[in-house]
């Protein structure tokens, strides 16, 4: 598959961007139950991974997608939330970013990985159009992973919306079977 060039726009290893943010959990912020609100992480989530995408991209960055939450543990009133976010891979004028959310008990100090998100953004102009973003350039063997698997998560995004595309376009009809081979 050829990629469209980048612009020769330089590349920036994932570090050069990486957030970290930390919040404590409070009342406000929880369900009846004392458990942090879905809603309120992902925000969060959105926000660190906004940050990334801004400082790699040099511009204004919008969310365009959010892929694969997955919430595993609970958090509740008083733990303290770490959310690590970090771009993995860059596209023509979209990239992906990572993020990673652990929740730790502030008496004994243990964290535990609590959720994890993929967020696409497109950098934008002032008029809301695309512009190109710089390549990212991997430097450790888990860089390069995310990296790679980035461009799997894309095709099936891609893959996705086109048998979505081809659902509305004949909805009384069954879909071709190329579209449900993957």
């Amino acid at each position: 598959m050829n990629e469209e060039p980048l612009h020769k726009l330089a590349g920036k290893p994932p570090s050069a961007s990486a957030v970290e943010m930390v919040h404590l959990v409070l009342p406000n912020h929880a369900n009846q139950l004392g458990n942090l609100l879905g809603g309120q992480l992902m925000q969060w989530m959105d926000i660190a991974a906004a940050l990334v995408a801004m400082r790699h991209a040099g511009k204004v960055c919008v969310t365009a997608a959010v892929d694969s939450i997955s919430f595993l543990e609970p958090i509740r009133v008083g733990h303290i939330v770490h959310i690590l976010a970090s771009v993995n891979r860059a596209f023509r004028t979209s990239l992906e970013v990572g993020v990673k959310v652990f929740r730790e008990d502030p008496i004994n100090g243990t964290r535990t990985h609590a959720a994890s998100a993929y967020l696409t953004f497109v950098a934008i102009d002032q008029y809301g159009k695309p512009l190109p973003v710089p390549p990212v350039e991997p430097q450790t063997a888990e860089e390069w992973r995310r990296w790679r698997e980035a461009e799997l998560r894309r095709q099936q995004r891609l893959h996705q919306r086109e048998l979505l595309r081809q659902l509305r376009q004949h909805p009384s009809e069954d879909v071709p079977q190329q579209f449900l081979q993957q």
